[in-house]
């Protein structure tokens, strides 16, 4: 299984949080170099980023699921 990137940042926050939102939609997300980013510092800039991957026949429809515009949040309350 040939693993694709379909995501890149310098934050690891933002890594899990996409890793998180292509789970949801039951995409196999893996998060790479993230530990080596907490650990050393520099590491996520000279490494490229930290990488959110799926494997390469899930890539296509994973890249359009994070382009696709994310809906509005769901309001808690209602207006009377």
């Amino acid at each position: 299984m040939s693993l694709v990137t379909v995501f890149t940042s310098f934050s690891p926050a933002e890594a899990q949080l996409i890793h998180s939102r292509l789970e949801a939609s039951h995409f196999h997300a893996v998060v790479m170099h993230e530990l080596s980013a907490l650990s050393i510092d520099g590491y996520s800039m000279a490494a490229g980023g930290i990488r959110v991957q799926v494997p390469e026949e899930e890539a296509s429809d994973a890249r359009e699921l994070l382009n696709a515009p994310e809906p509005p949040p769901e309001s808690g309350t209602s207006d009377p």
